[in-house]
C-alpha cells in the first residue's frame, strides 16, 4: 500500500476539490472505510460525495445516511492516523465540519430555513438545484456521472455529486423521507416484447433506476425533464409505459405537457416534456394540479447578450463561414432547411443543443470587437461582418442561470453543460405548482 499523506487540519482554507485531484490520481488516501460492500475501492469522487453531504447535512434529520463514512473520510484526509492507532470513531470536532472551504463558500447556498427536502438525479450542473432552493428546498443527495459536470457542480453548490445512479451501491446513500424527486433522465428506447408494458419492461434503460427509486421510497411527488420527442418516440409507446411504469409504482400522474422556456423570461425557443406526478396515497387527483400559464415572449438575445465586447476567439474565420454558407446551399438545393441560423438582436434563439450544429444555429452579428487579432490557431483570418458564435456565459443566460453561476471548466465542456442543462425558470415556474398542490392539501 502507498504510505498516506497528512493533511494538516491547521490549515483553514483547504480545497476539497484540489485534495480529490490530487489523490484521485495517486489513491494514497485509503483504509478499509475507502471500499465497498463488495470489498471493491471507492472511487475518490464517490468518497468526496459522501463527505460533502456529510458536511452539509451534519445537523439535519439525514445526517445518519452520510454520517460514519463521511467523518472517516474528513478524519483520513485531514490528520490520517497510523497503523497501530486504535481504530475507533469518535466525532468530528466543530471547526472540522467547515475547514473546507470550497465547501461552504458557494454562490448557491441551501437556504437557510427550508420548507421542504428534494434529491437531484441525472443533476447536470444542477438547473433542477437552482429552481427547488429558489423556492425554499434543501437538496439532501445528488447524482451525476459526468466528471466535468460534477466540478461545476461542486463549484456553485459545495456537493460532489454522487456517480454512476445504476449501482446498488449509489443507490444506497439515497436517504429516506425526502419530500421530492428531481430527475432530467435521458430518453432511452424501451422493450415492449411484453404485454404489462410496466415496470418490467423498462430494465435496462436510465428510467428503470428513477422508477426504482421510486418505488423504495416513496416521495411525496416527483418532477421529471426530457426532450419533446419522448412524446412521440416509438409511436407514443415509451411514454405510455413511463405512464404506466409510474402508476405502477404507485403514483398519480396528471397528462405531460410540452413546456417552451421563452415564454418563462429567457429567450430561447426550448420545448421540453415534463412530468409531475404525487404519491397515490396523498389523495391528489390529476385535475388538482395545473401546470404553469406558457403567455408571452418577453426576452430577446439583446437582453442577455454580453455587455462588453467579446474576445476574438468567438468570431468565425471566413474560411469557416465560406464552409457554413456551402453546407447551408447544398442542403437548400435539396429543399432541407439545415444549416446555420443568424439571430437577430430583438430574435428569440433556437433551442441551444450539443453536438452537430448546435452553436450554429444560434450565430449573432456582433461588431463591438475591433481588435479581431487571432488568438487561436484559424485557418485564414476572422471575418469583419461581426459573426460570432455565442459566449458560454450567453448560453448560461438562455437556461436562466444567474450571473454568479461559476463556469469552471473550458469552453467545450462548458457549451455541453448548458447544452445539456434544464431551462431554470421554467423548471422553478412548474415546480411552484407541484409545491402549491402539496400545499393546498396541507401536505407540505
Amino acid at each position: 500500500m502507498a504510505k498516506k499523506k497528512t493533511i494538516s487540519s491547521s490549515d483553514k482554507s483547504l480545497s476539497l476539490f484540489d485534495i480529490g485531484v490530487e489523490h484521485t490520481k495517486s489513491l494514497s488516501i485509503y483504509d478499509k472505510n475507502s471500499l465497498d460492500e463488495h470489498g471493491e475501492l471507492i472511487h475518490f469522487s464517490d468518497q468526496m460525495a459522501i463527505a460533502t453531504h456529510f458536511l452539509h447535512l451534519h445537523d439535519t434529520k439525514f445526517a445518519h445516511t452520510y454520517s460514519e463514512r463521511g467523518q472517516q473520510y474528513i478524519r483520513l484526509w485531514t490528520s490520517p492516523k497510523s497503523d497501530d492507532e486504535p481504530d475507533v470513531l469518535c466525532e468530528l470536532d466543530a471547526s472540522q465540519y467547515y475547514l473546507f472551504k470550497d465547501v461552504f463558500d458557494v454562490p448557491f447556498p441551501a437556504p437557510n430555513k427550508p420548507h421542504f427536502t428534494f434529491i437531484d438525479l441525472f443533476a447536470g450542473i444542477g438547473g433542477f438545484r437552482i429552481a427547488m432552493q429558489n423556492l425554499g428546498g434543501e437538496c439532501v443527495y445528488s447524482s451525476e456521472w459526468d466528471a466535468q459536470a460534477q466540478k461545476t457542480y461542486f463549484a456553485n453548490y459545495g456537493d460532489v455529486p454522487f456517480g454512476d445512479i445504476t449501482t446498488e451501491h449509489t443507490k444506497s446513500f439515497i436517504p429516506n423521507n425526502f419530500d421530492i424527486l428531481c430527475a432530467g433522465f435521458p430518453c432511452q428506447a424501451f422493450s415492449l416484447a411484453g404485454k404489462r408494458q410496466g415496470f418490467a419492461e423498462t430494465r435496462g434503460t436510465l428510467f428503470f433506476d428513477v422508477a426504482e427509486i421510486l418505488r423504495r421510497k416513496q416521495p411525496k411527488a416527483f418532477f421529471l425533464e426530457n426532450v419533446k420527442g419522448l412524446k412521440i418516440h416509438d409511436k407514443g409507446r415509451t411514454l405510455q409505459t413511463i405512464l404506466n411504469t409510474l402508476n405502477e409504482v404507485g403514483y398519480v400522474v396528471p397528462e405531460p405537457q410540452i413546456m417552451n422556456a421563452m415564454y418563462f423570461g429567457v429567450p430561447q425557443h426550448r420545448e421540453r416534456i415534463y412530468i409531475v406526478g404525487f404519491r397515490k396515497d396523498l389523495g391528489i387527483t390529476p385535475s388538482d394540479f395545473h401546470y404553469p400559464e406558457q403567455k408571452e415572449v418577453t426576452k430577446h438575445f439583446i437582453d442577455i447578450r454580453e455587455e462588453k465586447p467579446v474576445a476574438s476567439k468567438y468570431y468565425l474565420s471566413t474560411q469557416y463561414v465560406n464552409t457554413l454558407i456551402a453546407h447551408k446551399e447544398r442542403h437548400a438545393a435539396k429543399g432541407n432547411g439545415f444549416g446555420y441560423e443568424i439571430i437577430d438582436d430583438n430574435g428569440v434563439a433556437n433551442a441551444i443543443v450539443v453536438g452537430g450544429m448546435g452553436r450554429e444555429r444560434n450565430l449573432v452579428i456582433d461588431k463591438r470587437q475591433t481588435d479581431l487579432t487571432p488568438t487561436t490557431r484559424i485557418k485564414g483570418t476572422y471575418n469583419t461582418d461581426g459573426l460570432r458564435r455565442m459566449t458560454p456565459r450567453e448560453w448560461a443566460r438562455l437556461q436562466g442561470f444567474p450571473d454568479k453561476f461559476k463556469i469552471v471548466v473550458a469552453d467545450a465542456s462548458a457549451y455541453k453543460q448548458f447544452g445539456n442543462s434544464v431551462a431554470v425558470p421554467a423548471i422553478q415556474a412548474t415546480a411552484e405548482q407541484i409545491l402549491n398542490t402539496l400545499r393546498q392539501k396541507e401536505i407540505l
